[in-house]
């Protein structure tokens, strides 16, 4: 198959080939590459694709492609790239006479103008004859030169690694990027999802006219309008129905957006007491599940259910549960949780091909990925802040759902979910009632079980330690340094004394 170069963006390293394959997968296109050529710090790739239509039908809706070319050659230096080049002229031939263009440019360097114009007239054996149109030119071509990223060296190399020469087929569709950019967005809250990943989630679950996909835990709504971009027939629900019922709200983007008839609607429920009814219903589930970094994650129920009232609470004469402005108490939902109800959700409510794609926090654990015996993992790809990261997680459902089959997420021994530590604690009236508490229990129990943790286990206490840790050695600094900030002036007027 003709071979073709692919120069990603240099951002999000471990989903761009994720997100190629989903789009292979949505264009129906014959894909092939050698895996061992993928280099995170390199943006340029060689695919194999078998026509030109499908090259471009590739990288249409790619966010984390720059442009795809036709590889006409390449080569440590220009000498090797001329000559992959000179080899096959029955290429040129059609170019004659059409207005075109060359682009040079350097991946870790710089390319001065006057450098830049004499590797153009390097490739004056092509004999085009038409004009050279800077803005609209019929045909563009591009010679790549890759200098590589090495940050222990004080400049980039005399010479480049590599070098590629091709002709432009098309550019991927970053401008959307800037469409659904955050900071022109009608209404945001501070868990919405920023855009460029919002639409990278959207190719994974390979979203496209017809498709109904569907977020259990919406919030502001970041999916429903990138997966509706692309043609899909999207809703969502939330436990809080805040960012739903409120005059700025989803809707006022769906009117930003002019996606009606799209983003069909957003329902308050938790998902632990939803009203779907036991069918096939969605083709993709796209969704970020609350793991406490910003918002807290909450399931309906009573902390402890020993102190519920047996006779309902009337307020101004109407019993609170009736009332429009009732919030039902809610509990704790540990992030083990989450995951098993999710993945229970998907393995019932997907149909087969249907992929589930959402975001698992973790403290950085290679192996911390749920499981289900009728999903099948596609992709994990790692987000790192540090102390802990959050994975980009899709996966497929490739058979019916039997009933007794059940997700792993092989939490801990003996706390099940966090509700129980919280229940412990309000049952002991000597104990504090504090997250401190309930750090010390985990801790415990964590040092007490030799049965290895996922990462995204009682990650909220986790993240939260780190917070606490990382509080404490910024104030030791500070106290150091004004320790040592004291001393300073005597040790001068010492010095003057003995002078």
């Amino acid at each position: 198959m003709p071979k073709y170069l692919i120069q990603f963006a240099q951002f999000h390293e471990e989903f761009r080939l994720p997100e190629l394959e989903s789009l292979a997968k949505i264009e129906n296109v014959n894909l092939s590459f050698n895996i061992n050529d993928y280099k995170k710090d390199c943006p340029f790739f060689i695919v194999n694709i078998e026509t030109e239509e499908e090259a471009n039908r590739l990288i249409r809706r790619a966010i984390l492609v720059k442009n795809i070319y036709e590889l006409w050659g390449m080569g440590e230096n220009y000498e090797k790239v001329h000559e992959q080049v000179k080899a096959n002229p029955e290429r040129w031939s059609q170019y004659e006479y059409k207005s075109f263009k060359f682009i040079i440019s350097a991946f870790g360097s710089t390319c001065p103008s006057d450098y830049q114009v004499r590797i153009i007239n390097s490739f004056s054996y092509l004999g085009f004859k038409g004009d050279i149109n800077l803005k609209n030119p019929q045909v563009q071509f591009g010679a790549l030169e890759d200098y590589g990223l090495d940050p222990s060296l004080p400049a980039p190399p005399p010479n480049p690694y590599m070098i590629y020469f091709g002709r432009l087929i098309a550019s991927g569709n970053r401008d959307l990027i800037k469409k659904y950019n955050l900071k022109q967005r009608e209404y945001i809250g501070n868990t919405s999802m920023d855009a460029e990943l919002s639409l990278i989630m959207a190719n994974q679950a390979l979203a496209e006219p017809g498709k109904l996909i569907y977020d259990p835990f919406v919030g502001t709504g970041s999916f429903l309008f990138t997966c509706a971009h692309y043609g899909a027939f999207t809703m969502g629900s939330d436990i809080d129905g805040r960012q739903i019922r409120a005059n700025k709200s989803i809707k006022s983007n769906i009117e930003q957006y002019n996606l009606h008839g799209k983003v069909l609607d957003t329902l308050v429920f938790d998902i632990c007491h939803h009203p779907w009814r036991e069918n096939l219903w969605f083709d993709a589930i796209v969704t970020d599940p609350p793991y406490g970094v910003r918002a807290g994650a909450k399931k309906l129920g009573r902390k402890n259910p020993t102190k519920k009232s047996q006779v309902p609470k009337p307020i101004d004469g109407i019993p609170a549960h009736k009332r429009e402005d009732y919030y039902p108490p809610t509990k704790p939902y540990e992030m083990s949780e989450v995951l098993v109800d999710l993945l229970e959700f998907a393995a019932r409510y997907l149909v087969i091909g249907g992929r589930l794609v959402y975001w698992l926090p973790t403290i950085v654990d290679d192996t911390d990925i749920p499981e289900h015996p009728c999903m099948k993992f596609i992709s994990n790809s790692e987000q790192n802040f540090g102390q802990w990261s959050r994975r980009l997680t899709t996966m497929e459902k490739f058979r019916e759902n039997v009933k007794g089959e059940h997700a792993n997420v092989n939490t801990i021994k003996g706390y099940d979910n966090l509700s129980t530590l919280y229940q412990k604690k309000n049952n002991n009236e000597s104990e504090e009632n504090t997250d401190e508490n309930i750090n010390t229990s985990c801790e415990k129990q964590q040092d007490s079980d030799i049965e290895k943790k996922p990462g995204h286990y009682l990650f909220r206490e986790k993240y939260f330690s780190f917070k606490s840790k990382e509080k404490s050695q910024r104030e030791e600094s500070w106290i150091r340094f004004k320790k040592s900030e004291n001393k300073s002036p005597s040790t001068t007027t010492d010095n003057n004394i003995d002078t």
